[in-house]
């Protein structure tokens, strides 16, 4: 009888478990410095102005050379077109307020807690304080390309959460956010892979001994 108690409490506990990890929206990674959207299947820094306000061409390239904590491959957010979300679909533009359909509007609307219209220090929800440096005074950089109009980029404002096709220019400076496709935990680092791989070559060499 008790043991049967007992695998109903285990298997309850771990129901609950369970059932919190997949209703987590953002799960912290690397130590801290960066959080997982099981939303959307990407990972974002935390640090929201690593390397302050920069050009596109620059904040492309930052972002692409950039490792945290041992881990690479990171990019500029993408948006969504045409976003039905978006207050303003005047010409199929993902345009205005409320875009939760890229990923920049989804982190400031659904993820932080954002309000239209409002800066997000001013509303926002507990899982804005994961994040550190977020900037109100510049619009982020989007690395999507503005559909009916190549000359513009999209852009993404957290003082508003306003969502706007920008002319970039050599002189144009916004922040940069940095995100990573998939969750950064299932990333192998190459110092890991090293030691894992100089642990098998170990085993294998003191398996050859013993048998000679």
């Amino acid at each position: 009888m008790i043991k049967h108690v007992f695998r109903a409490a285990c298997g309850c506990a771990l129901t609950m478990v369970v059932s919190a990890t997949a209703n987590a929206a953002l799960v912290s990674r690397l130590n801290g410095a960066a959080v997982y959207d099981t939303d959307f299947n990407i990972t974002w820094a935390t640090n929201a102005n690593i390397a302050g306000p920069m050009t596109l061409s620059a904040a492309n390239a930052w972002a692409a050379s950039l490792v945290i904590d041992g881990v690479g491959g990171w990019r500029l957010p993408t948006t969504v077109q045409p976003d039905a979300s978006c207050t303003s679909q005047t010409g199929g533009l993902s345009l205005g307020y409320s875009c939760t359909g890229s990923e920049m509007g989804h982190l400031f609307y659904s993820e932080l807690g954002g309000w239209a219209g409002y800066t997000i220090t001013a509303y926002h929800s507990s899982n804005y304080y994961l994040f550190s440096n977020l900037r109100t005074d510049k619009f982020y950089w989007s690395s999507t390309v503005m559909a009916s109009d190549p000359t513009r980029e999209w852009s993404f404002g957290f003082a508003t959460g306003y969502q706007y096709p920008y002319w970039p220019s050599n002189t144009t400076t916004f922040y940069a956010l940095a995100v990573h496709d998939g969750d950064v935990a299932a990333v192998p680092v190459p110092a890991a892979i090293w030691l894992f791989g100089s642990g098998l070559a170990g085993l294998f060499g003191f398996t050859r001994r013993r048998s000679i």
